[in-house]
């Protein structure tokens, strides 16, 4: 049976149905946030790399979340706003079996990361003078190192199962880029138990820790309620407030996308939703920290006096 299959060698991103006038504009738009995103993220890594004072715990794990933001953005967007340029869908399969495993390595990074920084606040604030114990640089290396190999080994078994599957038409994946969800149904196979390990990937990587983020932030909640003086309290407040940001739009977007049942009618919900995940977040990211962050603002200021000087 399988040697009368013709197999695919060239996929075909539907994305969404515009004219070509529509899609030079989208190509402007997506091309200035995709720069802003890039300058947002790369200002926030210049800043933890010069400023003395932000070379803690808490800004060493920003600036990974920076990193993933950049290559996260990098890794969807750029073959986007080639088809957009050139009004042409065409993806090769290695390409897009690439871009998947991208996608998947550094969203799940991003949630571990997420994790590890809510544990960070955690420490800081509910056990201060054990801080520096407790978050050692080796321990910070640890954690890092253990988050992006989370995301890789994710994306590894993903990827493996999926190229078990014969694939043998048709090409047209009906997303904006490489979903694995979308992939899975152009497969000439029973697809379940590939669909039972991404939902089980999304609970282990969505669910699991979003429950310790928000276990952490009751506990921190708590400790703040304590703090005497004002003036600590709402330092404590400001830091929290915009992490709990960047984990509420990343949450929970992610779970609207991987955890709700699939359904035909919501297909172009998601592809907007996936779309602002992709172009969206990595830009609000940084400028949530950066608005409501006194330290990186502090920053940002005397990196500015320097130049001026100069």
């Amino acid at each position: 049976m399988r040697g009368n299959q013709s197999w695919v060698t060239e996929l075909i991103l539907l994305g969404f149905q515009l004219s070509a006038e529509m899609e030079v504009l989208l190509f402007w738009v997506f091309s200035l946030l995709y720069v802003f995103s890039l300058m947002a993220n790369g200002m926030i890594l210049g800043l933890i790399y010069l400023d003395p004072r932000l070379h803690t715990p808490m800004y060493f794990f920003l600036s990974h979340l920076a990193i993933i933001d950049i290559s996260y953005a990098s890794s969807n967007l750029l073959n986007m706003l080639d088809n957009l340029v050139k009004h042409k869908k065409n993806i090769s399969f290695v390409s897009c079996i690439i871009q998947m495993a991208l996608f998947l390595t550094f969203a799940a990074a991003e949630c571990m990361i997420l994790v590890v920084m809510s544990y960070d606040r955690f420490v800081a604030i509910c056990h201060p003078l054990q801080y520096t114990v407790i978050m050692s640089w080796r321990v910070c290396t640890v954690l890092a190192v253990t988050s992006w190999a989370c995301g890789f080994f994710l994306a590894l078994i993903n990827l493996i199962l999926l190229l078990r599957l014969p694939f043998c038409g048709p090409q047209e994946v009906n997303h904006v880029f490489c979903e694995i969800l979308s992939v899975l149904k152009l497969a000439c196979a029973d697809t379940w138990i590939n669909e039972i390990f991404v939902f089980a990937g999304g609970v282990f990587v969505l669910v699991g820790p979003l429950s310790l983020v928000l276990i952490s932030y009751m506990c921190i909640l708590w400790a703040i309620l304590k703090i005497q003086s004002k003036e600590g309290r709402m330092k404590a407040f400001s830091t929290c407030s915009s992490h709990l940001c960047v984990v509420g739009l990343y949450f929970g977007i992610a779970m609207m996308i991987y955890l709700v049942p699939d359904k035909s009618q919501q297909q172009e919900q998601q592809k907007i939703l996936t779309l602002f995940y992709s172009l969206f977040n990595p830009l609000l990211n940084p400028l949530i920290y950066s608005l409501r962050n006194d330290q990186v603002k502090g920053a940002f200021y005397r990196a500015l006096q320097k130049m001026r000087i100069i």
